[in-house]
């Protein structure tokens, strides 16, 4: 390996920013929910995709960068 070579290939990169821009997208469908008034309960802080789906997402963002660190290419091994 050259001093001049990246740790990682091209395609590692795409799939990291695309584990990135799960992670992301998670955490913005996590967000919100509060209710206007402090003294008010806020049924929408138990919606279906702030306790499921976003989570879920967030922990495939997390995946999808681990896997792109292990990731290998073929065609950069010949």
């Amino acid at each position: 390996m050259n001093n001049n070579e990246l740790a990682f290939g091209k395609k590692n990169y795409m799939i990291m920013l695309a584990g990135i821009a799960l992670v992301v997208i998670g955490y913005f469908l996590m967000a919100g929910g509060q209710a206007e008034n402090p003294n008010e309960f806020n049924p929408e802080v138990f919606s279906t995709v702030r306790i499921t789906i976003a989570p879920t997402l967030v922990l495939l963002g997390f995946g999808v960068v681990g896997l792109s660190v292990f990731y290998k290419d073929k065609a950069e091994n010949n």
